[in-house]
């Protein structure tokens, strides 16, 4: 019987850690927290978004760092087998929008429960508060892991699933990189991934808690149009926020990392063409035309944004409706599908969902998750240089990596 030890108790870890028993290891799950799945429990609004329906080749197009590395991976376990591993414990799931998968109950517990219950009965041995600071090599090949308290465990395989540097409060707070350095891997620069951006302009912060759906957003480097993105957004006290930013995020935090100018443009009524929405605001303006312009865009924008957007079209906010040259309409009309905030920095690594970066793929086998470099050393999760878009596909990358690394180390 193969003596596996796993450390890190989130999404990658608990399936690694089941799916070892399962095949017949003894497995010994070291946690740093005093509870499992910390960072599943917040995942997806604390609704723990497991996977999506997506086919393969679009499910790997939302996962622009590295996605093709998990092709193997996703041929083994797959999100229809997330979707019947929890069904199978009772957990029934659910199919929203963009193909998100949800517990029915959207409790992100009852996912955290499920594999926890699953553990006990498989017998795997759980020590909590063990914060793993060493993995022990010998002859090339990993043979147990020593703590923080200076205790050592020996194993015939060591799983690492620690998790990134992302949301530390939930134990991810980047020990796994240096772990897996100490023992000879790269470690490709680590950014953030899904992130909230800051902003320059004062405005913005006036709209804070504001949610836009069906919106476009484009983004612009060095004055060139990059790539765009349609659906929902927040605006925060700092700048923006929501899905389609968090998914824009990536590339922007690496280009604004390579000091390059970064402007977003967002589109808020990218439905009509620039004639619809003249021709829109022109049947406002008749029926409000004898009030001033600061009371007749109710019908067309959210309260919160009237008073900035009439300051930015620089029309006089006591001016009646009827007085409004066609050159302020035409402003008007402009900012409505072309409303542009400059983006100064990303929120900070210990903010974002994700972490971009991390072992370097070139050393994992993609058939096993092993090292190239270590034997009997697998590394799985977001420990490794691989993220994701929002909608569950993080998730499922982590599922699929901790699945076959699970049986593969269980093998004598």
């Amino acid at each position: 019987m193969q003596k596996v030890i796993v450390i890190g108790g989130g999404a990658a870890g608990l399936m690694a850690a089941v799916t070892a028993a399962q095949n017949g290891a003894e497995v010994l799950l070291l946690e740093k927290n005093d509870r499992l799945g910390k960072k599943l429990l917040i995942t997806g609004k604390g609704r723990c978004n497991v996977t999506n329906t997506a086919p393969l080749q679009d499910f790997v197009k939302n996962i622009p760092g590295n996605g093709r590395f998990l092709y193997s991976v996703f041929s083994k376990f797959f999100n229809w087998d997330t979707w019947s591993f929890f069904e199978e414990l009772n957990v029934p799931l659910k199919e929203e929008r963009g193909g998100r998968v949800f517990p029915v109950s959207d409790k992100a517990i009852d996912i955290v429960n499920a594999f926890v219950n699953l553990l006990y009965s498989l017998a795997v041995q759980i020590k909590y508060n063990e914060d793993v600071k060493e993995i022990k090599v010998e002859n090339n090949k990993a043979v147990g892991v020593v703590t923080s308290k200076g205790d050592f465990y020996k194993a015939d395989s060591v799983i690492l699933a620690t998790g990134g540097a992302s949301y530390p409060g939930t134990g991810s707070n980047g020990e796994g990189f240096k772990i897996a350095q100490a023992v000879g891997h790269n470690i490709v620069d680590l950014h953030p991934a899904l992130v909230p951006l800051e902003c320059e302009e004062d405005w913005v912060k006036n709209w804070q808690g504001l949610s836009l759906r069906n919106i476009n957003a484009k983004v612009i480097v060095d004055g060139k149009e990059e790539r765009e993105m349609f659906g929902e957004m927040l605006f925060t006290h700092f700048g923006v926020s929501g899905p389609i930013i968090l998914s824009l995020s990536r590339q922007i935090a690496l280009d604004l990392k390579a000091g390059k100018n970064v402007e977003l443009s967002i589109n808020l009524k990218p439905a009509l063409t620039r004639e619809q929405l003249d021709k829109r605001i022109c049947r406002d303006f008749e029926r409000y035309s004898r009030k001033q312009i600061k009371n007749a865009l109710h019908d067309l924008l959210p309260s919160k944004m009237i008073m900035d957007i009439i300051d930015l079209a620089v029309i006089d906010e006591d001016k009646f409706v009827n007085q409004i040259s066609k050159e302020e309409r035409e402003r008007l009309v402009d900012l409505l599908q072309n409303l542009t905030m400059t983006i100064t920095h990303t929120r900070p690594l210990s903010e974002a969902i994700v972490t971009g970066g991390g072992i370097s793929t070139k050393e994992i086998n993609p058939k096993t998750m092993e090292s190239k470099l270590i034997g009997n050393l697998y590394c799985i999760g977001e420990v490794v240089d691989v993220d994701a878009f929002t909608g569950g596909y993080n998730l499922q990358a982590a599922f699929s990596m901790g699945y076959v690394a699970g049986v593969d180390c269980a093998k004598e």
